[in-house]
């Protein structure tokens, strides 16, 4: 059965990271003796920020786009996306030599507008509405015959995403939890699955701003809620889940926790100065939403994903809080 048929099994994962891994980086899992004593735990941060093009978005893009058959992949691969799998696709597709048709919104944050321009992927703006990007996207389609690939509502993606989990407990067996962030569920259903696969005992949670909550609302009320236009500095985190994702999200995620706007700049801060690497906001989520004491990880081993790199440094959160007090 397609990959794309079915919600991805271990042997899914594993031949999804075989067949990624001599197109990314297998990232480092770092540490901070600051983060631990700031959060009365071990924190074990698996660093996508340092993947290439700076997101974990890249092993979901680049696994989605070498299942191709080479007729289908000879007319391209087409997407929506603010940013980070916008840049992944382009890269993917560049990296088999086919084209990659993009539609961004227009106010994606210009290092990432940058980026996808600089994997030569054809660049289409639009409004920054889902129905717009929507709209956009299948008259692309229509044009190119290119195959959509989604920015996570897909278990190609999903499969991918998983690998980064798959590198982690390598590194970290015996974790008693793992923390990601949830956008619209990519990530955190394939750290669901390959965790559940290889570590039983270890949970899963997911991590959300308060100002963009869908996930946390919907896994609590068991039905799928969207998003309503949400507002928060973790700009990766905008999109709602799927039909695809939510189901997985429901029954294999162990817990949806939240972090504050003012908890997200603080944690990102901190994982700059004290791990002296740069992070976006989506990243800090997990890390802010220990720190406001959302769960219990007193004396517990914690993993988190620090999903990404990409941020503008003329609009850092810390700066622009300065600016307008």
């Amino acid at each position: 059965m397609p990959l794309e048929d079915h919600i991805p099994s271990l042997q899914d994962i594993r031949e999804a990271a075989d067949r990624i891994t001599p197109f990314i980086h297998r990232t480092p899992v770092l540490t901070c003796s600051a983060l631990d004593g700031m959060t009365g735990a071990k924190l074990y941060f698996k660093c996508e920020n340092l993947q290439k093009v700076g997101a974990f978005k890249i092993r979901g893009a680049t696994n989605a786009v070498q299942v191709l058959s080479d007729e289908v992949a000879s007319r391209g691969v087409a997407t929506h996306s603010s940013g980070n799998h916008a840049a992944a696709l382009a890269l993917a597709a560049l990296t088999r030599n086919i084209s990659a048709h993009i539609v961004m919104p227009e106010n994606s944050p210009q290092v990432k507008k940058d980026a996808v321009a600089g994997y030569g992927a054809e660049i289409t703006f639009c409004e920054s509405t889902l129905e717009a990007r929507e709209h956009t996207l299948t008259k692309i389609l229509k044009r190119t015959g290119a195959t959509f690939i989604p920015p996570y509502n897909d278990y190609r993606i999903i499969a991918g995403q998983a690998t980064a989990v798959l590198e982690l407990l390598e590194a970290c067996p015996n974790l008693d939890m793992i923390v990601a962030p949830v956008g619209g569920g990519g990530l955190i259903c394939g750290t669901a699955l390959a965790t559940q696969y290889l570590s039983p005992n270890t949970k899963t949670v997911g991590a959300e701003p308060t100002q963009a909550d869908d996930a946390y609302r919907s896994f609590h009320a068991k039905k799928l809620i969207p998003s309503d236009n949400p507002d928060t500095i973790a700009d990766g985190l905008l999109t709602s889940l799927g039909d695809l994702t939510f189901p997985i999200l429901l029954e294999h995620v162990d817990e949806m926790i939240t972090a504050s706007e003012e908890g997200i700049s603080t944690a990102m801060r901190h994982i700059w100065e004290r791990m002296k690497i740069v992070v976006e906001p989506s990243s800090a989520v997990p890390l802010a939403a220990l720190l406001e004491n959302q769960i219990n990880i007193t004396g517990k081993r914690i993993g988190i994903i620090l999903t990404g790199g990409n941020v503008d440094l003329d609009a850092l959160p810390w700066a622009t809080q300065i600016r307008n007090s």
